[in-house]
């Protein structure tokens, strides 16, 4: 069982039963995971992270459920931003999930180098790499 194994089994405990996501290289073991559970857990492939988060947002507001979302490293996190703000004022639950580049090239002032631990700090109540 992989880590993405558990965060997914782990969901489903919590009664997550729809992910709004983009699929990206470094969250391709989620997506994996999710493809081996597509008939517990659904997931809705979005166009852009920003509809993903809006999506999960939205979803939390009219079920009452944990909404979820799910967003590649770096930039693809940052997209995130504008719908954990709308979910911060509304004070619904919502879980943004990303992924993060590999280990070697943090700090290495690439393009997916973005610290999202220090960019998440104003919208959510926990944030951990």
């Amino acid at each position: 069982m992989t880590a993405a194994d558990v965060l997914i089994e782990t969901m489903l405990d919590w009664g997550v039963d729809v992910i709004f996501g983009l699929p990206g290289d470094v969250i391709k073991g989620i997506i994996e995971a999710l493809r081996k559970r597509q008939d517990k857990i659904k997931f809705v492939h979005v166009r852009h992270e920003e509809a993903a988060v809006f999506m999960a947002c939205g979803y939390a507001k009219y079920t009452g459920k944990l909404g979820v979302c799910l967003a590649t490293s770096g930039p693809g996190g940052i997209h995130l931003l504008n719908g954990l703000y709308d979910t911060k004022l509304d004070g619904q639950p919502v879980l943004a999930i990303t992924g993060h580049h590999f280990h070697d090239l943090i700090d290495a002032h690439q393009q997916q180098d973005v610290d999202l631990d220090r960019v998440f700090m104003d919208v959510s109540m926990h944030s951990t790499a």
